[in-house]
């Protein structure tokens, strides 16, 4: 009898502290064993502009992240790209033809909204931050500095953060002249060289690709928008990653886009619009808005993630999308671009590290 209980109360113990696989990353504490760093990660944000016409969220945006702000909070690192300066006046650095162009001005006051959510780090290099030119892109900085959010900007910024023990660095790249632009990648893949001997784990964030809804698929030639050259993201993601980086986050066709596994480590090319407050056309993918929560490993390695979906509905800001549609297409296309280095896409919502077999 006593033999009995003995082996009950051991299978109780296995049973407790087993590991359950696919339970929700929402509600887990990571294994610190092989995930050291968590990211929390999402695509474009513009909370609302002033110009040329009033565009504001009502309560200056207190409202915006209300749905996903338990998420962001429980990372690590919670990456956005702020696209637009945060400034309070200014003339515009590009012509305006009317009320409807695209050009962002947010108040500095809504720097607190990207705070309360849980935002410590943004990227300024994409073609909307410099809209008010260096005026507005000074107003950014000293905003963001103000409200301890570290930013990487073409200016040659990296956002540096200490980890349990783990040195990372995050630097962000656009389209465009040089610096640090994708269309003319030899500088910038010998600075990705440079800085992963400095930092242990090497974070990128990139801006390029074309727009819209006929941006869904991710081809490995040059893409254009406008007759712009927006860069090769296939090719400069494989060549970011041979070069050193562990973890790349790419940003600009205001769509999802698929997931990839190179060499262990995951690259997202593109994360859609995420907190876009009447500033984009938010109809069909384009109003999906996922949240990408990753972990890494102490080499930067990719161990684990999970897709959360929000939708925006207009005029914008994500809330909570039942139907899951950001993970279904980015599930959908990632089969359909990298059918051999995809993640694999689990039943209960994660993604892990690719196979050549599996998955779906």
């Amino acid at each position: 009898m006593a033999l009995t209980k003995l082996k009950i109360i051991l299978i109780l113990l296995f049973v407790f502290f087993l590991p359950i696989n696919g339970e929700s990353l929402e509600n887990e504490e990571p294994e610190r064993t092989t995930s050291v760093i968590t990211v929390a990660a999402v695509g474009d944000i513009m909370m609302g502009t002033d110009y040329p016409a009033p565009k504001l969220p009502g309560k200056d945006g207190k409202l915006l992240f209300g749905e996903s702000k338990d998420i962001l909070r429980k990372a690590d690192i919670v990456f956005g790209n702020l696209e637009g300066p945060l400034c309070d006046e200014g003339s515009p650095a590009k012509k305006v033809k009317d009320k409807e162009s695209y050009v962002f001005r947010t108040p500095t006051r809504f720097v607190k909204n990207l705070v309360e959510a849980g935002f410590n780090v943004v990227s300024l290099a994409n073609n909307h931050a410099e809209d008010f030119g260096d005026e507005g892109m000074s107003s950014t900085k000293k905003a963001l500095d103000a409200a301890r959010i570290k930013y990487s900007s073409k200016a040659g910024e990296v956002a540096e953060f200490e980890i349990n023990g783990v040195r990372v660095g995050l630097v962000a790249f656009s389209f465009g002249p040089p610096p640090r632009s994708i269309v003319y990648p030899e500088k910038v893949l010998d600075e990705i060289d440079l800085l992963s001997k400095k930092y242990d784990v090497l974070i990128l964030s990139v801006h390029g690709g074309k727009e819209g809804t006929s941006a869904l698929q991710t081809p490995n030639e040059l893409e254009y928008f406008l007759d712009e050259p927006r860069g090769n993201l296939i090719q400069f993601a494989h060549e970011a990653v041979e070069r050193g980086a562990d973890l790349v986050l790419a940003h600009g066709p205001h769509v999802p886009r698929a997931m990839e596994v190179y060499q262990d480590r995951l690259i997202a090319y593109s994360l859609g619009n995420f907190c876009t407050y009447r500033g984009m056309s938010l109809d069909e993918e384009k109003g999906y808005a996922p949240l990408l929560w990753v972990e890494l490993g102490r080499n930067g390695e990719f161990v684990r993630g999970k897709i959360f979906s929000f939708i925006q509905i207009p005029p914008g800001g994500p809330k909570k999308d039942e139907k899951e549609r950001a993970w279904d297409l980015i599930k959908k296309l990632s089969h359909e671009d990298f059918p051999r280095t995809r993640p694999v896409f689990d039943e209960s919502g994660s993604i892990l590290p690719s196979k050549e077999t599996g998955g779906w």
